[in-house]
């Protein structure tokens, strides 16, 4: 089986291009990346064919899907606080890109369809847990990008018979995620400035909550996905049912650590949700093999992988102030 992962050199992309490789049943991999927010360095070594250039590029896509079987759909601006400071390149690169992935499929003879939704879809619907058949309510340009991506997976099923899986993920974090940067993820912001020994910035009072998702779970249910051609009419969590503070989440990396942490706080960040958690219910139905990473082990491998990468063991003790 031939594969295409558009975004295959981002953090997610390369994760899961890895557990891909490592099944017998895919024969080969092309991925597709503007380098935009991905890295070459991610995937080095791999025994992959890479095209660079946008997804809204349509010969590119052509060239990358020629001859494949599947497509993953990564390829997006990320971050709530980007599509604040520029909805329109949000839209082009999540909702058009999504089109045009849609329509380079097509084009290639039907592929199968897997594609990288958002629980930022949910937004204002505080209800919890988070069951996909309950109000979608954005409250970002990037959460309504992401509905956008959902239904264009769900409209061309309904109108072409193409085969589509569209997956919600929550809060995704492990090694090759990104820091250092304006939109950085919470967990590998905190990493960072704990290993640099600079205080943790929470954005707000630090008791909202998420559902945590280790990347190797993301990649596994992503190529298990890809391999049994699973398809479903709607979008469905991929998230496992926890619920975790940023105050917990700050504990749980002190005694990863072992050393305390500083915590200053700063306004709430607009477009944020309060709080999120996943009804599992319909993953583990659909991929009942694929098991959660607890969030201890899955911090432990993430510090890890930071510290290899950076060379940097952390201070003694800095001082707390939550």
């Amino acid at each position: 089986m031939h594969v295409v992962v558009t975004g295959g050199a981002g953090f997610i992309g390369a994760n899961t291009v890895r557990a891909l490789l490592s099944r017998p049943d895919i024969t080969s991999i092309a991925i597709v990346d503007d380098l935009s927010t991905g890295d070459k360095e991610n995937i080095a070594g791999l025994d992959v064919a890479f095209y660079e250039g946008s997804v809204l590029d349509t010969d590119l896509l052509d060239r990358a899907f020629r001859g494949a079987d599947a497509v993953v759909h990564l390829a997006a601006l990320p971050s709530v606080p980007r599509s604040l400071s520029d909805p329109v390149a949000s839209h082009h690169a999540n909702a058009t890109g999504t089109l045009q992935v849609l329509q380079a499929a097509r084009r290639a003879g039907d592929l199968y369809v897997v594609a990288a939704s958002s629980s930022s879809v949910y937004g204002a619907n505080r209800a919890l847990p988070k069951q996909e058949a309950m109000r979608t309510s954005p409250l970002s340009p990037y959460g309504v990008s992401k509905l956008a991506t959902e239904a264009y997976l769900t409209a061309y099923r309904h109108s072409f018979g193409l085969d589509v899986l569209a997956l919600r993920f929550f809060n995704v974090y492990g090694p090759m995620q990104p820091a250092g940067h304006a939109y950085a993820a919470v967990v590998p912001a905190f990493i960072t400035a704990a290993l640099e020994g600079r205080p943790l910035q929470v954005q707000g009072d630090g008791d909202q909550s998420r559902d945590f998702t280790f990347v190797d779970s993301v990649a596994q249910v992503l190529s298990e996905a890809v391999a049994r051609r699973i398809a479903y009419p709607d979008p469905v969590n991929l998230a496992f049912g926890a619920r975790t503070t940023l105050k917990e989440l700050i504990g749980e990396l002190e005694s990863v650590l072992g050393f305390p942490l500083s915590v200053t706080h700063t306004e709430p960040r607009p477009g944020d949700v309060r709080d999120s958690q996943a009804d599992s219910t319909l993953l583990r139905t659909l991929f009942p093999t694929v098991a959660p990473v607890a969030l201890r082990e899955g911090l432990e491998r993430t510090v890890r992988w930071f510290r290899e990468v950076s060379c940097h063991d952390g201070p003694d003790a800095p001082s707390t102030t939550l």
